[in-house]
């Protein structure tokens, strides 16, 4: 069937885009500078690769009970991702790790004044 072919072009092209997100996630936890920057990387581009698979799944299945299923994961993934990903950052900001020096703001503060600042001020 024609249909059938073109489905295959498109999870197969979905699963390999969902695949380089979640390789490039992989590469920013691995080369990235702090914790900060590191957990951005996973959150946004994990979460984007994996809902990009599980939506070829969806597609590939047909299925109704797999389809469901799988939006669901979709959902699930960028319900939680980010807000976990802000939770952590947080928390690790909380007890006291400082951003990298390529950090020119620090929204977090008190004052919310930006890092290069608060440097110049400091000495």
């Amino acid at each position: 069937m024609p249909g059938s072919e073109i489905i295959l072009y498109v999870t197969g092209t979905l699963c390999i885009i969902g695949a380089v997100f979640t390789l490039i996630a992989a590469i920013g936890v691995l080369r990235l500078n702090d914790l900060y920057m590191r957990m951005h990387a996973a959150s946004k581009a994990g979460t984007l690769g994996s809902c990009v698979i599980l939506i070829a799944i969806a597609i590939f299945s047909g299925e109704s009970e797999i389809v469901l299923r799988a939006l669901a994961g979709v959902i699930f993934f960028l319900l939680t991702a980010p807000i976990s990903a802000h939770l952590l950052a947080r928390a690790a900001y909380t007890v006291g790790y400082q951003p990298c020096s390529l950090t020119t703001s620090d929204a977090l503060s008190e004052a919310g004044k930006s890092l290069s600042s608060a440097k110049t001020d400091s000495h």
